[in-house]
């Protein structure tokens, strides 16, 4: 545990929690404790913190700052948050989105939360559905909410042991489950009943069917009774186009394959529809910045099991309690 404010901000800092001011504290006596884990391109930060507030003004955000979303989930004790248009009263197991990269107040009581670092490159987000969402409440007590609520208590805990194709695989799972939960929040306040209700059904049929080469625009289209017109409209307030929703689950997958699996390169891209291999070696680069053979071999290289960290390696703080 921590009992100078100055050096617990120190390993905020260190452990790569963006920067923050300190306010007013509800007790003469401080004590707060960090853990820090990372899963593939996700950190996961566990705090314990007392009553308080803390800030962070235009002065102290930093270039890298604009890299990566931060996600609070709240585990014990109360919090409010403040960005943008957005205030967020959060209590046990809800969410909230922060942008790093803006001012934001923090004001709580006795808590332990769990930030999630993702990098944006992992999640997109447009400008406008950011600002919707920062600083806005997301209950966490149902649907993809309350799974990434439990995820983050859990990970934060034990996200070791797992070797480094797993990890990635795991994370990306949790940057979309990430993703479905922030859209879903969003179509609460935007799209008409019906018209979420049937883009969840193609999103599903997309996810289920991500193999299936002929899965198309106009293949969905049919499968659902409606008119590519109509289908193209349902998507057309989204991050992506339905064709680049596909196109990202296909590879995403097939990166997943490559980290951590036997399968040769083209074997993979058949598997997730890619009927052409020099296309898909092509789309792959492309997105990733590095060839698949490449990322296959580096990683056939790499994958072996992970020995746990000794009590006290992240941080030197094994229990952020004590």
């Amino acid at each position: 545990m921590f009992t100078d404010i100055g050096a617990f901000q120190e390993m905020l800092v260190a452990s790569g929690m963006p920067p923050v001011r300190s306010g007013r504290h509800g007790s003469a006596e401080f004590r707060a404790g960090i853990v820090r884990r990372d899963l593939g391109a996700l950190r996961l930060i566990e705090l314990v913190t007392p009553e308080g507030e803390c800030f962070r003004d235009p002065r102290s955000v930093r270039a890298a700052d604009e890299e990566f979303w931060q996600i609070e989930v709240m585990v014990r004790g109360r919090a409010g948050v403040e960005q943008g248009r957005g205030t967020a009263d959060l209590g046990p197991a809800d969410l909230v989105l922060v942008d790093p990269a803006r001012p934001v107040r923090f004001a709580s009581t006795a808590s332990r939360h769990v930030s999630i670092l993702v990098p944006r490159r992992e999640l997109r987000l447009r400008p406008g559905d950011a600002a919707r969402l920062a600083g806005v409440r997301i209950k966490g007590d149902r649907g993809p909410a309350a799974l990434v609520a439990s995820l983050a208590r859990d990970l934060a805990r034990s996200a070791h042991g797992f070797r480094d194709g797993e990890a990635q695989r795991t994370a990306a799972a949790v940057t979309e489950l990430i993703s479905v939960t922030l859209q879903a929040r969003l179509d609460d306040e935007a799209a008409p009943a019906p018209d979420r209700a049937m883009r969840d059904r193609i999103v599903g049929h997309i996810e289920a069917r991500l193999s299936d080469p002929d899965l198309s625009p106009p293949a969905l289209a049919a499968a659902h009774h409606i008119s590519v017109r109509r289908l193209h409209r349902l998507f057309e307030d989204q991050p992506e186009t339905v064709a680049g929703l596909i196109r990202r689950r296909r590879l995403e997958r097939c990166r997943a394959d490559l980290m951590h699996g036997n399968r040769t390169v083209a074997a993979v891209a058949a598997r997730w529809g890619f009927r052409d291999p020099a296309y898909f070696s092509r789309l792959f680069t492309a997105t990733y910045g590095c060839n698949p053979v490449a990322l296959k071999s580096s990683n056939r290289a790499r994958d072996v099991k992970a020995p746990a960290p000794a009590p006290g390696e992240d941080g030197g703080h094994p229990d952020p309690e004590g």
